[in-house]
């Protein structure tokens, strides 16, 4: 969907189909300046290997998942939880003919399916299941389904997550059993630095490893230890 009178907006090398008043004001001057998921859009490319099959937690606008997109053969299932983003997302891989991707409105999680509250914020980035995390728009009740059981199903091998600090909770309790690949950002905004302990507590309980190679502050990659040495890169 092209905006009408409006120059194409590109955002990491992505046509991005989306007018001004789609978006906050604060988001819409981050992908004007190209800031928007900047620190994940340059760090998520050098991570996959041809024919990966990824499960991401957090759509978005789907900029990340068109740049997923682009390592041939791999095959994406893109969820959020906010319906109002789906729409946004299609839209952006449509633009940018991305046709091995799919999204949406979803909750995946760890253990039995459940009812969860979602709380929808201006600034679409904040939204997420913690009401204290500052003052919200509307809220939502969407069910979730089992992560792990998705993973069986469709042989997924990597999770990419930005989920606004729901993460901890979900590799508490995760299996990941045919994952080697864990892309996702920590908020220790929400959780402090005890909570990424927990993190790194339960990735390493699930023979994960912290992969400097893959990892630009915030922004982690966690990679099953096979325990080889590796070649060194500069």
């Amino acid at each position: 969907m092209k905006i009408i009178g409006s120059p194409p907006l590109l955002l990491h090398g992505l046509q991005i189909p989306i007018s001004e008043n789609e978006v906050s004001p604060i988001i819409w001057k981050s992908i004007q300046a190209g800031e928007y998921e900047a620190k994940e859009a340059h760090s998520v490319i050098r991570i996959l290997r041809a024919g990966d099959r990824i499960v991401e937690l957090g759509s978005g606008l789907g900029v990340i998942t068109s740049i997923m997109a682009r390592t041939p053969n791999v095959s994406i299932w893109s969820f959020d939880a906010n319906p109002d983003l789906i729409s946004l997302a299609r839209r952006v891989a449509d633009a940018n003919d991305i046709t091995n991707a799919t999204f949406e409105h979803r909750l995946l999680s760890s253990g039995p399916s459940s009812e969860h509250v979602f709380f929808i914020r201006k600034d679409f980035w904040m939204s997420s299941l913690l009401e204290n995390q500052g003052p919200y728009e509307h809220k939502i009740t969407i069910k979730s389904s089992n992560l792990d059981k998705f993973i069986e199903k469709n042989h997924i091998n990597v999770i990419v997550m930005d989920i606004e600090g729901a993460e901890r909770d979900l590799l508490s309790l995760a299996c990941l059993k045919g994952i080697d690949r864990v892309f996702l950002e920590l908020h220790d905004h929400l959780y402090g630095l005890s909570g990424v302990r927990c993190i790194f507590a339960s990735m390493d309980r699930l023979g994960f490893s912290y992969d400097p190679r893959g990892s630009v502050g915030p922004c982690v990659l966690f990679t099953r230890d096979d325990g080889e040495p590796r070649f060194y890169e500069n």
